[in-house]
């Protein structure tokens, strides 16, 4: 089953998050990266275009938060790519299939062999917000993950936003920046050109961070 992101009125069971999206507006100002709680833990993923540093909403979305770790402690993200971009939306990645370039065709389809329920909350998908991705089913989410690239008022409450950046909103934006061409699973414009490759999403203590 391939997953689908519900967007306005259109609901089209395309790759992991669905819906021909338009360009959602940025805000003018980036969110303001608070200090993390004592004794919390941020992710640092590095990608091919650079690091980018999560902190996590364990208030709201606690199961979400420890599952996103689990799967990073284990090596889950390492080697895996954003396959789908969309400028001004999001960019996808988290799909165990897209550390081999064999399965190309269905990417957009992998999970870690099990699901997870929601958790939604009364966070908003904004700039740098990271939620799960899932299927029409709420409760379908696994290891596919979304960072917003633009406000998108329609995921709130219908997706599990469980983080946000906290560092390296240029990485998002380049990301986002990556040339695509149509999905032929799909038929949006979201289909890097580029590999834009997760090499790494380590756990580390959030004081570790300079």
């Amino acid at each position: 089953m391939r997953y689908l992101l519900s967007l306005c009125v259109l609901s089209l069971a395309l790759r992991v998050v669905s819906a021909q999206t338009p360009e959602a507006a940025k805000p003018e100002v980036k969110p303001a990266a608070a200090p993390p709680a004592a004794g919390a833990e941020v992710a640092v993923i590095e990608t091919s275009d650079g690091q980018m540093v999560l902190e996590f909403w364990s208030d709201v979305a606690p199961n979400t938060v420890e599952n996103f770790k689990t799967l990073a402690k284990k090596g889950f993200y390492d080697g895996t790519a954003f396959h789908r971009i969309i400028k001004g939306f999001m960019i996808q990645g988290g799909d165990p299939n897209t550390k081999d370039p064999a399965k190309e065709a269905i990417y957009g389809t992998g999970d870690p062999g099990y699901k997870i329920k929601a958790e939604f909350n009364d966070k908003k998908h904004v700039l740098g917000v990271i939620s799960m991705a899932r299927s029409r089913d709420p409760n379908s989410a696994g290891s596919q993950f979304f960072i917003c690239d633009g406000a998108a008022p329609n995921l709130d409450h219908q997706y599990t936003g469980f983080g946000k950046l906290i560092r390296g909103l240029e990485v998002l934006e380049q990301i986002a920046a990556t040339p695509v061409v149509r999905n032929p699973a799909s038929g949006e414009p979201s289909k890097p050109t580029v590999r834009v490759e997760v090499k790494s999403v380590k756990i580390v203590p959030a004081s570790s961070i300079k």
